[in-house]
């Protein structure tokens, strides 16, 4: 079956215009799920059973899978093989009936407002970097951007004389996102006394490395650890973090769910609603430490 997997990425690819982050988690899914067939001795799309999908499930689980984990491999296992009933390649989709793990939904880890004022006052100086990262930051938390779409931002993207700029998400779904003042005012500087600097081959992403290039995931993850590290905050921050706490602020201070779902590109509110969840958490701990029977 490995033969069939180049026709399905390409499918998802220009067919539905799937982003190059979510056709790589697919492949890795798959790659997974393919070697455990080779594994069993399954060469046939018709050989596969819902029993043989299961074993491969319970395989994940002792190899230490989250529930969410498992339920994400398991809709990539029904995407593929709906593919290949749709080709003719198979004459029964074997998931149709394999419930998904049961799963709950994971509180995301949130930073306070004065965790946020630490870490993006962290970048101190007025060298280049210092400058983008602090642009950076405060972009991220002004927006609520996926760090896909921060780095993928295009100098074109940014509309700063009105405050917004334009972001394109999962799919690639475009949105228009507001831009606050605090975040403007330090793009402006990175604009003006930084990204020429930086600007070595006449790029076009709005942030750029030392080497005049667009910045990566990973360079990403490795810029916010350092900054959180020297802002003293102890807590495992991802890349996401400031996102999440970008969308829990808002509905602290009276933000309606719709707008927040919005500005965050959720295709369904029931995803932004964990967020309520967040801050009724908070207010429970608040209450549990403050009130005298708590």
């Amino acid at each position: 079956m490995e033969q069939y997997l180049d026709p399905y990425l390409n499918c998802l690819l220009v067919e539905r215009g799937l982003s190059a982050n979510t056709i790589e988690a697919y492949s890795r899914d798959l790659s997974r799920y393919l070697d455990f067939l080779e594994r069993q001795k399954v060469g046939e799309a018709n050989q596969v059973t819902p029993a043989l999908v299961l074993r491969f499930l319970a395989h994940l689980k002792e190899a230490g899978l989250s529930p969410r984990s498992r339920a994400r491999t398991l809709a990539s296992l029904r995407m593929f093989h709906k593919f290949l009933l749709a080709e003719g390649l198979a004459t029964a989709n074997p998931t149709s009936r394999v419930e998904a793990p049961k799963s709950f939904n994971a509180l995301p880890h949130t930073l306070s407002p004065g965790e946020v004022e630490r870490l993006l006052a962290s970048p101190k100086g007025e060298e280049s970097l210092a400058l983008r990262d602090r642009a950076m930051l405060e972009l991220l938390y002004a927006t609520g951007l996926r760090v896909s779409e921060l780095i993928g931002l295009q100098l074109g993207s940014l509309q700063i004389d009105v405050g917004y700029l334009s972001a394109f998400g999962k799919r690639s779904k475009e949105r228009i996102v507001p831009v606050g003042e605090a975040a403007i005012e330090e793009l402006r500087r990175y604009l003006s006394q930084s990204r020429p600097f930086l600007d070595k081959e006449g790029g076009r992403f709005l942030f750029l490395n030392r080497q005049g290039r667009g910045l990566t995931r990973q360079g990403f993850w490795k810029i916010i650890k350092r900054r959180a590290r020297e802002a003293g905050i102890s807590k495992n921050i991802t890349p996401h973090t400031l996102r999440h706490s970008f969308a829990t602020h808002l509905l602290e201070n009276g933000a309606d769910l719709r707008s927040v779902q919005a500005m965050l590109g959720h295709a369904d509110i029931s995803t932004t609603q964990i967020y309520t969840h967040v801050t009724r958490e908070r207010l429970r701990k608040i209450h549990q430490q403050h009130h005298p029977r708590g």
